[in-house]
């Protein structure tokens, strides 16, 4: 058996028996408070303790985000009661054999000199370097990342759920970035209490010390008869020598901790990213450099040290600076042999030729309105394409925003694949009040027209913003006009933006719950351009396709009866008479319509043709023109009482009647009496005549 394939085997016997080790690991810390050490054991302990400390050290060094090292709080727990076990087994040994080991040993004569004094002094820096500057530190960074955590978790699951309804995102992926927001929330919450278990052993190593001197001195004069100074000098050494052992590596931890909390995401670790930003603008270093040759040359400071480091400033900023240049030389000239390159391609064409479902384009006056951060046109589009999925069903495909100089300043423009399907003109700075019949008095404006809706309006300054609001104008900021007309327009051709691919995700949605009823309906009913035509006839009529499997079961039902496409919608309108009477009906629940004369209706059946498959009505134009002018003749009670215009008539005409009167009365809603809900209280206010 190879060397590699023994350490592959002893790596996994140690994972998978991890947690054998820590409980172990914490019995023996709990021991080694109760039971005497040896001092062989406690050397090779000690210097396991600032191995150990190295090791967390340059692991936070190396990490590249906090949650990567989430076990962070749980190990400043276990290594600052491992160091607190190691002082009472070290006080245990000083104070009983006056020897503790080596390792104390060489820290309290070596390090410090064998001068107790200058040892206590080294301590309390290391104790104030590690209470008051880095633990205190990293305590407030904790607390303020924990509470700026907490406080952000219902923004960023807002916005997890924004983006999984946008479909920008899958459930699994929305299941991990929420697990990652808890993970978070929990990291810094930990954090910030963990901290104070390092402040409470800086705390405790003084207290320890000050003890073990104290109980050294006593055990020295009384004990042992030695005068006090001799005891001092005996106890105090090894007391300043353990303190300095415990101190390094909770210093060191300290560090650590710092480093963790005040981590920020990134793709590198710590020293990559110390290195590459603090030596990427060469030209302060070259100020840096002149400052300390300044500095270098006063008189009475120490000229040589000041002008060689101000040398290897000098020498680092002309290596940068000229590496930067070459950098961006060969990104220039890779960038253009690129281009030439796909200049050549045949597949460079594609991206001229190929059209964007939906896109805006403005004039250069309304830029600032796309790209403000809150409120925005680019913020709203989310929130637009999410109403979407909630009114209609289907996930709109993004829209495209782009500036266009030859579009009048103030100007936009809505395409639909490529064709203008609505425009209109924004004035940046002021509000738009749009006039209804509750306006009590006029105010100064300048006149103009509601894009969305074509209703009367006036361009008004933010000074007469409240005014026109206590008048009774409707009054909103230019964004909102924008987007408002986009929704309408969206509405409007929402049948045209429903691709294949977009219906191919609603079935592959639907697929893991209803995989059956998709595999029985397409390729063995219907194909999967028959279902997108099915679901393009109900939202031409403004119809949700979000009740998805009512419409595929109806689609299964019916489909092997018949395959035209206008009939299987109106199986499916019937199938969805809830929704389609619940959208209409007024505020008290009743349903006001106006109907057919019998007669007419009667002609109007007789009248239906088929040709090639398709139907229509068969009428001479003139008697077309009546029917448009008799229907607009009977809507006019409807809506001068503000109810919506609906006709109601029988199933077999319903869809050819809505295609006959929709260039004329494009916003009138034709229901047949199979899309009611029994029950419903309907109000025929008006009756249209031959």
């Amino acid at each position: 058996m190879s060397i590699e394939t023994n350490a592959k085997s002893f790596t996994s016997r140690l994972m998978n028996h991890g947690d054998i080790f820590v409980v172990l690991a914490l019995i023996f810390i709990v021991v080694m408070m109760v039971i005497p050490m040896p001092t062989f054991l406690l050397d090779l302990l000690l210097a396991c303790n600032i191995s150990f400390a190295v090791l967390i050290l340059l692991l936070t060094m190396n990490i590249l985000e906090p949650l990567e090292l989430s076990i962070f709080p749980s190990l400043l727990l276990m290594t600052t009661l491992f160091r607190l076990a190691l002082n009472v087994s070290s006080t245990r040994l000083i104070l009983l054999q006056g020897y503790a080991g080596r390792v104390i040993l060489a820290f309290g004569s070596f390090v410090v000199g064998g001068n107790y004094v200058v040892g206590m002094v080294v301590f309390l820096i290391l104790v104030v370097i590690q209470f008051v500057v880095i633990t205190r530190g990293a305590e407030r960074v904790a607390e303020v990342a924990a509470r700026f955590t907490l406080d952000a978790m219902p923004g960023k699951q807002m916005s997890i759920d924004a983006d999984l309804n946008a479909g920008l995102i899958s459930e699994d992926d929305a299941r991990r970035r929420r697990l990652e927001v808890a993970r978070e929330a929990d990291f810094y919450g930990a954090m910030d209490g963990a901290s104070k278990f390092v402040k409470g052993d800086a705390i405790a190593g003084i207290i320890i010390t000050l003890i073990n001197i104290i109980g050294g001195i006593i055990i020295g004069t009384l004990q042992q008869g030695l005068p006090v100074v001799e005891a001092l000098q005996k106890y105090a050494l090894l007391t300043v020598g353990d303190g300095l052992v415990s101190q390094i590596p909770a210093l060191l931890i300290s560090t650590a901790t710092g480093i963790v909390v005040t981590r920020v995401s990134s793709e590198k670790n710590l020293g990559t990213d110390i290195i590459e930003q603090l030596l990427s603008q060469p030209k302060v270093l070259w100020m840096a450099s002149a400052l300390l040759l300044f500095i270098g040359i006063i008189p009475g400071m120490p000229t040589i040290p000041f002008i060689v480091l101000s040398g290897i400033v000098s020498f680092i900023a002309w290596n940068l600076q000229l590496a930067f240049k070459g950098q961006e030389l060969q990104k220039r000239e890779e960038s253009v042999k690129r281009e030439e390159e796909d200049a050549k391609k045949p597949e460079s064409m594609l991206n001229i030729i190929q059209l964007d479902p939906m896109e805006v384009e403005v004039g250069y006056n309304l830029v600032p309105l796309v790209e403000e951060d809150k409120g925005g046109i680019l913020d709203r589009l989310s929130l637009i394409r999410r109403q979407i999925a909630v009114d209609l069903g289907f996930i709109l495909p993004l829209i495209r925003i782009r500036d266009n100089l030859q579009l009048r300043p103030g100007e936009y423009v809505i395409k639909l694949k490529g064709v203008q399907v609505g425009s209109g003109e924004l004035m940046v700075g002021y509000y738009l009040a749009i006039e209804s019949d509750l306006v009590k008095e006029k105010v100064k404006g300048i006149s103009t027209t509601d894009p969305a809706f074509g209703l009367p309006a006036l361009w008004v300054t933010e000074e007469n913003k409240d005014t026109a609001e206590e008048s009774g104008y409707t009054v909103v900021d230019p964004s909102s006009v924008l987007i408002t007309h986009l929704s309408e327009v969206i509405k409007r051709y929402a049948h045209e933006l429903l691709g294949r691919r977009e219906v191919e995700k609603l079935m592959d949605n639907l697929r893991k719950d209803y995989g059956t009823l998709i595999d029985e309906i397409v390729p063995n009913l219907l194909s999967m351009g028959q279902v997108q035509r099915v679901l393009q006839n109900l939202l031409r009529e403004g119809i949700s396709i979000r009740d998805m499997v009512t419409i595929l079961e109806t689609l299964s039902e019916f489909a092997s009866e018949t395959k035209e496409l206008d009939l299987l919608t109106e199986y499916v309108r019937a199938a969805l008479q809830r929704q389609i009477t619940s959208h209409y009906q007024s505020e008290d629940g009743v349903l006001r319509v106006i109907t057919l004369n019998p007669t007419l209706e009667d002609k109007l059946i007789s009248a239906l043709r088929e040709s090639d498959g398709n139907n229509y009505l068969n009428m001479d134009p003139g008697a077309i023109d009546r029917l448009r002018r008799n229907v607009m003749t009977a809507l006019e009670p409807l809506v001068s009482q503000g109810y919506s215009p609906i006709l109601l008539c029988a199933s077999p005409i319903r869809p050819y009647l809505k295609r006959l009167l929709e260039g004329v009365l494009p916003q009138l809603a034709v229901l047949s009496y199979a899309e009611i809900s029994p029950g419903v209280e309907v109000e025929a206010l008006a009756v249209v005549k031959e």
